[in-house]
């Protein structure tokens, strides 16, 4: 029998699978097979399917498989429950995993609140450069605060890989209706983005506390998205230096709940770090044979809950009554 999890970072719900367990790997068609299945089909769906594999030279690897059956260079809400569950796992606190693009730091954190457990993940690598988005606007090599009338006539956009392709606005009010709409432009075929982007606003709150909505490639409006909010966090540090207090945390709230991000900014931008520090909630067990899931078939399962869903969802509301 095999057993997967429905997990979330502030409610940028997923499935992960552990493929070390199995008696035979599941292939590519499979994986994508399976994903696009358990995000629709499967208690409520998700955004995506988490793929743990063996790796060389740190814990753990991650792969991301998104609910389209694409996969993504990295997830910064996945990875926090990805490091959960290899902590658990292998009973350590402190060790890296690998990604797509880079091995990464990862490290158990206090608890968000009672019963919700939390990790602080290294994002990285962080690019400007249009070859990494990739982008094509005019003859701009990078775009940073750059007004682009063809997206929104009375908003600037900030493009940044960290290394998923972000492009950011700060805006006086979020809007769905164009954050919607600019989202699917830029997703479907285009000529600014051609393997398209996340798009995420941002509300300035206050000093060093935000609000950030994303559109997300191969998902669509998604209640938080980790590579968005902290892509965000270091736009807000560069553009926003009179709302920055590098000596503290971020708050970055989102429709999923909240997470918090320490940048430390360098003189070369790309040089900068940024860490990510939020929830890892287990919500589900879900076990099935092994032969059910290499044929796709998710209708001889057995689920339990895990309980956690209500402590977050108390967490949920006591931050919104501060």
């Amino acid at each position: 029998m095999v057993k997967l999890l429905k997990v979330h970072g502030s409610e940028n719900k997923f499935f992960i699978l552990d493929q070390t367990v199995l008696e035979t790997l599941l292939s590519d068609t499979e994986l994508k097979q399976v994903a696009i299945n358990l995000c629709e089909n499967t208690l409520g769906g998700a955004d995506g399917l988490l793929v743990v594999d063996t790796s060389e030279n740190c814990l753990g690897k991650m792969r991301v498989i998104n609910a389209d059956g694409s996969e993504a260079k990295m997830c910064g809400n996945g990875l926090r429950t990805v490091s959960r569950y290899l902590s658990e796992k292998y009973h350590l606190n402190e060790f890296k995993v690998e990604t797509m693009e880079s091995n990464l730091d990862v490290s158990k954190a206090e608890d968000f609140y009672q019963g919700v457990p939390a990790f602080s993940v290294e994002i990285s690598p962080i690019s400007f450069d249009k070859k990494d988005l990739p982008f094509a606007y005019k003859d701009l090599t990078e775009m940073i605060d750059q007004t682009v009338p063809e997206f929104l006539p009375d908003q600037t956009f900030t493009a940044i890989a960290v290394p998923n392709p972000h492009l950011i606005s700060f805006v006086p009010e979020v809007s769905q209706l164009e954050l919607g709409d600019l989202g699917q432009n830029l997703n479907a075929p285009n000529e600014y983005f051609p393997e398209g982007v996340n798009v995420s606003f941002c509300q300035i709150l206050d000093t060093n506390k935000l609000f950030v909505q994303t559109y997300e490639r191969g998902v669509g409006f998604t209640n938080a998205c980790g590579t968005g909010m902290s892509a965000t966090s270091l736009a807000f540090a560069l553009l926003h230096p009179d709302r920055f207090d590098p000596t503290k945390d971020i708050s970055v709230y989102n429709p999923g709940g909240m997470v918090k991000t320490q940048i430390t900014l360098n003189d070369i931008k790309e040089l900068s770090k940024i860490r990510l520090i939020g929830n890892a909630t287990f919500t589900h067990e879900i076990t099935l044979s092994e032969y059910n899931l290499h044929n796709n078939n998710f209708n001889e399962i057995e689920v339990s809950n895990t309980g956690e869903e209500n402590d977050y969802q108390a967490f949920v509301k006591s931050i919104a009554e501060n």
